[in-house]
């Protein structure tokens, strides 16, 4: 493909690479909808529900940093491509499993595509548009990558309601074979031209290590975090990722350049990005059960609820790019993090009986900080790799999403479990020790106990565990309050805008012109 066919069909292939995202996007929220359904059409247990979600992600993850060098090695087009058809291939898999273990084996597969999938879509943007266009152009993708994550409540709860679980499956489909058929014409390929010799001990040792700490992580609000077997995989986790860390130090052709690290460019836009989605699926996972325990509402109603955060994605993304050329980017990132901060804090002062349109406004105003870090801190990360490498930092961008992501649901989940525990624990002093187990251990174990007690004890016993749910919600989003804001401060104070930096160096040189040379005396 000719480099004008390449210029001419860009935001063509944009629309691709974003079609692409959806779906990735998407299966993150549509499947916690689903669970309830095949828990009860299947009849697994409550860790096969928890391995159906996590087998996902963490295949994805622990995968990302060898599969962005896959396609910076053998071709992004043929790794995106590759990806597409995996992730297809897989959902129909899950469409027809009859049992827990082969959907987690599905989403295993899905994994598999996902990670092959996400960084070849960012490299294949920076290899395709110049650098005056990018900004644009990696607010859109950013834009594209969190929409599915707010559309989803609503599809999978329509979805559920119009058939049943096999469709959030089949909904992937179509998506799948329009990105195939399109991305086959548009997209063009590319590859670093020097890839040097494969780091295979170092893709190795990548796999295995990021898995252990994204199992632990997985695990230990389930387990206890002092729980042996969780503390071997936190220490397994750490000595693959110091020998790891020593490799790429070491070895001339390292899968990951250690040294793009010591770039403020490339840390602090990973630790912005971390941050925000730290905060963010924490959040997401405590509020579903909110709008569905505690308020009352269907899968379709907390959709609908929801909703606002797709579009203020959208908008803030989109917003983004002028937001930056205004602002620059640590002034742009201090601000949308200090906005997620406050506004996720503010959930502390949430009753359980918050109106519908707090909720909603907390869903839009929440999205609109958020959009406002992703495009520009993706733009930081990868202004600070090279060209060749872009999709290995593509990889480490995602990265840092989904590990961060898994610690915000293990951190702020276990923090609201210990709280609401210990809330809730006077309520159900008068249940029979299996009910008032079951009651203290959650929100959903409390409605269980209370759809089998008399009226009145039923009501008053989901009173309590509402109540302590919702403090213990704003209580521990608080953490994620904090992170966010003290991402925000390190960024302020440590990410220099590239404008400044320009703009002293060229004062600089204009300050620094030799003087003109004597005239020769006549």
């Amino acid at each position: 493909m000719s480099p004008s066919t390449v210029r001419r069909n860009r935001w063509k292939i944009l629309g691709v690479l974003s079609l692409s995202l959806v779906i990735i996007g998407l299966d993150n929220t549509v499947m916690n909808v689903a669970l309830p359904s095949i828990q009860e059409e299947l009849d697994v247990s409550g860790s096969t529900l928890q391995w159906i979600v996590d087998a996902y992600m963490l295949v994805f993850a622990g995968l990302l940093l060898a599969a962005g060098n896959l396609g910076d090695r053998h071709g992004r087009k043929h790794a995106l491509q590759l990806g597409l058809l995996v992730f297809g291939l897989a959902s129909v898999g899950g469409a027809f499993a009859a049992s827990g273990g082969q959907l987690i084996a599905a989403r295993a597969a899905m994994g598999i595509g996902g990670a092959l999938i996400m960084p070849s879509t960012l490299s294949i943007l920076m290899d395709v548009f110049p650098q005056e266009e990018r900004g644009k152009a990696t607010s859109i993708w950013a834009a594209m990558a969190a929409v599915g994550v707010g559309l989803g409540p609503l599809i999978g709860g329509t979805l559920i309601e119009l058939s049943s679980w096999p469709a959030v499956f089949w909904i992937n489909v179509p998506v799948v074979l329009a990105a195939l058929a399109l991305g086959y014409h548009l997209v063009p390929e590319s590859r670093d031209p020097n890839p040097g010799a494969l780091d295979t001990p170092g893709v190795l040792l990548s796999i295995a290590g990021l898995g252990a700490f994204v199992w632990a992580v997985i695990e230990a609000p389930a387990r206890g975090w002092t729980d042996g077997l969780v503390l071997a995989a936190f220490a397994v986790a750490i000595v693959l990722g110091v020998l790891f860390v020593r490799r790429q130090l070491r070895t001339r052709d390292p899968l990951l350049d250690m040294r793009l690290f010591k770039r403020p460019a490339f840390s602090l836009g990973s630790l912005a990005v971390s941050a925000a989605f730290f905060a963010l699926f924490g959040m997401i996972f405590l509020m579903t059960q909110y709008l569905q325990l505690v308020q009352g509402r269907s899968a379709i109603q907390t959709g609908l609820v929801m909703l606002p955060l797709a579009f203020g994605l959208m908008i803030g993304s989109g917003l983004s790019n002028k937001m930056n050329g205004k602002l620059g980017t640590p002034k742009q990132l201090f601000g949308a993090l200090t906005v997620v901060a406050l506004v996720i804090g503010s959930v502390a002062l949430w009753q359980p009986g918050t109106p519908v349109w707090v909720v909603a406004l907390f869903f839009f105003v929440l999205p609109l900080g958020m959009g406002n870090v992703m495009a520009p801190a993706t733009a930081a990360v990868m202004s600070a790799v090279p060209e060749a490498k872009a999709g290995v930092g593509s990889a480490m961008n995602d990265l840092n999403r989904q590990v961060a992501g898994a610690l915000g649901v293990a951190i702020i989940g276990s923090v609201s479990s210990s709280i609401y525990s210990a809330k809730v624990e006077t309520a159900t002093a008068g249940l029979p020790h299996d009910a008032a187990g079951a009651a203290t251990d959650s929100v959903g174990g409390a409605a269980g106990v209370a759809a089998h007690l008399p009226a009145g004890a039923g009501d008053s016993l989901m009173a309590a565990a509402g109540g302590a749910f919702t403090d213990a919600m704003g209580l521990a989003l608080l953490v994620g309050s904090a992170v966010a804001l003290a991402g925000a401060v390190l960024v302020k104070r440590y990410l220099r805008d590239p404008r400044e930096s320009a703009a002293a160096a060229r004062s600089d040189g204009r300050t620094r012109q030799p003087a003109a040379a004597p005239r020769p005396a006549s």
